[in-house]
């Protein structure tokens, strides 16, 4: 079922259609030039469907459905459309020999049909997926920090080209991000849930990086759920706190909320795959295809993650449904809501 839709009071766009389709590209564009230069990533084509069965689709929390289909010309093996790339990159970065300190990107889309559609959750998903080759002393929470920082950079420049070329649209991220652990995060707001405690943490920020999704906090269960084959959300660290991975959340002064553009992490290795796979009872999965690699060492230790495409693009824009960025599919009482507050979804 569709979640409540945020109807900001007011609302009308800045752009028209045609502004808001020329503007999506210049963001697209200036974005994965930045993004490419700070990470030293290089472009690669990435597939939208794999074969079931090799453990290289993402199950992101173990229980959403993936679009599947009978290949004919295979002897009707089954494929999956992706729900994302994240163990798919990993193969990637051994199979084109990437050397330490550079890594690839590319662009993802997915089709996922369990989505509760709203605001900024449609049907379609579609990111910059960029997967970057690291050292083993560079798993560490110093580093993650580093190439969050990294990010923002990129975000920030953007920010920039964006308000030159269309001065209406004036920079409001802040000088720098802040980092929170999901620990912290839940001491600080212990009454409120998940969603709410982000809510709180970027209406104060601006733009925080919420550290360690997966493992479970002192209440017994997580901030948000995390697969276990790809992030590593187990591993202690100076702090006290475990977990080396996150997401990038930034305050959404048209939706009055917070706003994640990105999920991303220290990927696992040997070790910490075969703990958070016993955590999740999924043991199983160590005979599957990548989860074979990367207990041999065939597969090189990397961090990762993904950035919305549409999301970063509905921010910029200062746009009110992710609909005015992408075309999809919506339910006829939201286009009607959406119509009648002057949201008008492509």
């Amino acid at each position: 079922m569709s979640k409540p839709l945020i109807i900001p009071k007011n609302y009308n766009s800045i752009l028209s259609l045609k502004e808001t389709e020329k503007a999506i590209k210049l963001v697209k564009d200036t974005f994965q030039q930045n993004l490419s230069a700070e990470l030293r990533l290089r472009r690669v084509t990435a597939p939208l469907f794999v074969l079931k069965g090799t453990g290289i689709n993402d199950d992101l929390n173990g229980v959403e459905r993936k679009v599947s289909f009978k290949v004919r010309d295979m002897e009707n093996a089954e494929a999956e459309i992706v729900n994302s790339l994240a163990k798919w990159k990993r193969i990637a970065l051994a199979d084109y020999g990437i050397e330490k300190g550079y890594g690839i990107y590319t662009d993802m889309n997915a089709v996922r049909p369990d989505e509760e559609l709203d605001n900024t959750h449609s049907l379609y998903v579609d990111q910059w997926d960029w997967e970057l080759v690291i050292s083993r002393k560079e798993r560490t929470l110093e580093f993650l920090k580093y190439i969050v920082r990294k990010i923002y950079e990129a975000l920030k420049r953007t920010e920039f080209v964006i308000y030159e070329n269309i001065p209406e649209l004036e920079p409001v991220l802040p000088d720098e991000i802040t980092f929170i652990h999901s620990e912290e995060l839940q001491l600080l707001y212990p009454k409120l849930d998940p969603r709410d405690r982000e809510t709180e943490a970027a209406k104060k920020y601006g733009a925080f990086f919420v550290i360690g999704i997966g493992g479970e906090l002192a209440d017994g269960r997580p901030h948000d759920g995390r697969a276990p084959d790809y992030d590593d959300w187990i591993t202690p660290t100076r702090t006290g706190y475990k977990g080396l991975n996150g997401d990038i959340i930034i305050w959404n002064p048209i939706l009055e909320s917070a706003f994640e553009i990105s999920s991303m992490g220290i990927r696992v290795d040997k070790d910490t795959l075969m703990k958070q796979l016993e955590i999740t009872n999924t043991t199983d999965r160590e005979e599957l295809y990548f989860h074979k690699r990367l207990i041999n060492g065939e597969l090189p230790l990397s961090i990762g993650g993904g950035l919305g495409q549409s999301r970063i693009c509905m921010y910029y824009l200062r746009k009110a449904h992710i609909g005015e960025i992408q075309s999809g599919i919506w339910p006829e009482k939201m286009i009607q809501e959406c119509k009648i507050n002057n949201i008008f979804l492509v």
